[in-house]
């Protein structure tokens, strides 16, 4: 069932906006000289982001795009992924709900395929 309020994207570098609802944190890594403070960040789910090694093969060249988004999809099977996103649509019934990342280029990032699989 779809959440009624639903998600939105942003980079966390940017500062957080009224309609922001909880910012919640989708990258394995905090960003790099980012306080807590300024990053206005509620919850930070590293099992809702790809693997430590996913991620590493990927900023390596060694996946093409389809391959890391396969391979993610598959990571977001095992528990605690699919743990993590529960949480996101539970908060998503309450309100909307802002991803935040470092990522420059959140649509050729793991964002899509978690968007993807939260609307799914």
């Amino acid at each position: 069932m779809q959440p009624p309020f639903g998600f939105r994207v942003r980079r966390v570098y940017d500062p957080p906006e009224e309609g922001d609802g909880p910012r919640v944190l989708v990258d394995r890594l905090w960003p790099r000289g980012l306080s807590k403070e300024r990053a206005a960040v509620d919850l930070w789910l590293k099992d809702a982001t790809p693997s430590s090694e996913l991620r590493s093969g990927y900023h390596r060249h060694e996946l093409d795009y389809d391959a890391f988004a396969a391979q993610y999809q598959a990571e977001l099977d095992e528990p605690a992924a699919e743990a993590a996103l529960r949480q996101l649509l539970d908060l998503a019934r309450e309100s909307t709900v802002t991803l935040v990342t470092a990522v420059k280029d959140p649509e050729h990032s793991h964002i899509p395929v978690l968007l993807e699989r939260l609307h799914g």
